[in-house]
């Protein structure tokens, strides 16, 4: 079986890329060629041929922001609106609670305007809360594992 994953990643402080690096090692354990993209050397207009399921992991940043280096790929996504009907998807979220108003917008921001560009989210979404104590690579491997890998 020939499975592939793209993960794409917005990160400020590099937890998101963490979180991708261990999901990638999943990948590689159940034969599935997984690639990282972070969405600061990414053009938009990538996903119009997206062939393979995506993962999305955002970490939020300042107002319940995607980080600084997505953007411009969140906003010319937004703007241009291409029809994604063609790409499978998930995300993983990184909040924290304690901001619970704009809690992991990141994520969800990035869900919602992929839903409205009618991509198909294959599972529900998995939200990493910074104040719960727990590590986010180890929530997303486990939500990965129970959820992710069974859609795929």
């Amino acid at each position: 079986m020939n499975r592939k994953l793209d993960i794409f990643v917005a990160t400020m402080t590099g937890t998101a890329l963490i979180v991708a690096d261990e999901i990638v090692e999943v990948c590689e354990e159940k034969n599935i060629a997984a690639s990282i993209k972070e969405f600061d050397n990414i053009n938009y207009s990538c996903l119009v041929n997206q062939q393979n399921p995506i993962l999305v992991i955002s970490s939020t940043y300042g107002q319940g922001d995607v980080p600084d280096g997505s953007k411009s790929f969140y906003e010319k996504l937004k703007n241009n609106k291409p029809n994604l009907d063609h790409i499978e998807f998930a995300v993983f979220g990184l909040g924290d609670m304690t901001y619970k108003d704009t809690f992991a917008f990141g994520g969800k921001k990035f869900e919602e305007l992929l839903s409205s560009l009618n991509a198909v989210k294959i599972v529900d979404s998995c939200f990493h809360d910074a104040s719960a104590g727990t590590l986010p690579e180890e929530e997303a491997v486990i939500w990965f594992k129970e959820k992710v890998l069974t859609a795929l």
